[in-house]
């Protein structure tokens, strides 16, 4: 059994609302100092790639001095959606930028108040840069329950965070609340953008209004795995940059066909939470000597 007894930095009101919508908005939640490491992270991942389509001919200039928020979007300008999909839709490298994100107290916090305080961290944690004009940028309406169907029924937390600024013109967040009640819909895989994203029919999404989530860098939309959410495609100039984290009770399938998770926290077991050594060598838990 999980540990019930809830500690966490949610407000009993924050708490009501989410059980009863199925998602919390916390406005600038990380600071621009915490946001720091995942940035770094992206760059160096930016980095790699413009190395990779120098060397094929793709692109003359690395543009290294360009800022984080235009330089992925201008290295593709010219190229093609599936130039871009070659790198993937979203990103799970183990860059240790990534893992403090993952671990920052504040997050954790706030997760802790929904579910507890032993806290395992879901393998599918996904970096999204979410480029201008390219329809794979569109993520469109699904459950993210759809992708560990087969998982008990003890809820996963999403915990999306933008590094930029998010809203309507650079595809935020949209989700339709009270549908975290919703039993798993019978989905299809996406076809016409070469993503393989889980989606919904149009009637399948019910009558529920959708609420759109424009919000600033660093705050944190935090949301069940049952609750309809989507995105637009990017109509900006600049590279809609997000994390889509994932939280979980101990006691919930670790779900190792996706990759290894890890001990975020724990107050029965602090011995065993995971360091950034066990992350990048994909061990959940800390093992003493």
């Amino acid at each position: 059994m999980i540990d019930k007894k809830i500690r966490g930095s949610l407000t009993k009101e924050q708490v009501e609302f989410y059980n009863e919508e199925g998602y919390i908005v916390l406005p600038k939640l990380l600071s621009d100092e915490e946001l720091v490491p995942a940035r770094e992270a992206m760059n160096e991942k930016v980095s790699s790639i413009a190395d990779e389509l120098l060397a094929a001919g793709l692109i003359s200039d690395k543009l290294e001095t360009r800022p984080f928020k235009y330089r992925l979007a201008e290295l593709f300008k010219d190229l093609t959606a599936d130039d871009f999909l070659k790198y993937g839709r979203s990103w799970r490298d183990r860059i240790p930028g990534y893992f403090r994100l993952m671990s920052t107290p504040k997050i954790l916090d706030a997760v802790e108040s929904l579910i507890g305080g032993e806290l395992f961290s879901n393998p599918v944690y996904n970096v999204r840069p979410k480029i201008p004009k390219v329809a794979a940028g569109a993520v469109p309406w699904h459950q993210d329950k759809s992708y560990w169907p087969d998982a008990n029924s003890n809820p996963v937390i999403t915990v999306w965070i933008p590094l930029v600024d998010a809203n309507e013109v650079n595809g935020c967040l949209h989700i339709k609340p009270k549908t975290h009640r919703t039993r798993l819909l019978e989905w299809h895989q996406e076809e016409k953008t070469g993503t393989g994203y889980t989606a919904l029919r149009e009637d399948q999404l019910g009558k529920t209004a959708t609420v759109v989530l424009p919000v600033s860098a660093g705050s944190a939309i935090l949301f069940n795995d049952r609750c309809l959410h989507m995105s637009t495609q990017n109509n900006s100039d600049e590279v809609r940059w997000s994390v889509d984290l994932r939280y979980q009770p101990t006691d919930q399938d670790p779900m190792p066909s996706h990759g290894a998770g890890f001990l975020a926290r724990s107050y029965k077991f602090p011995e065993k939470v995971a360091t950034l050594e066990d992350w990048l060598a994909e061990r959940p838990e800390h093992i003493l000597e």
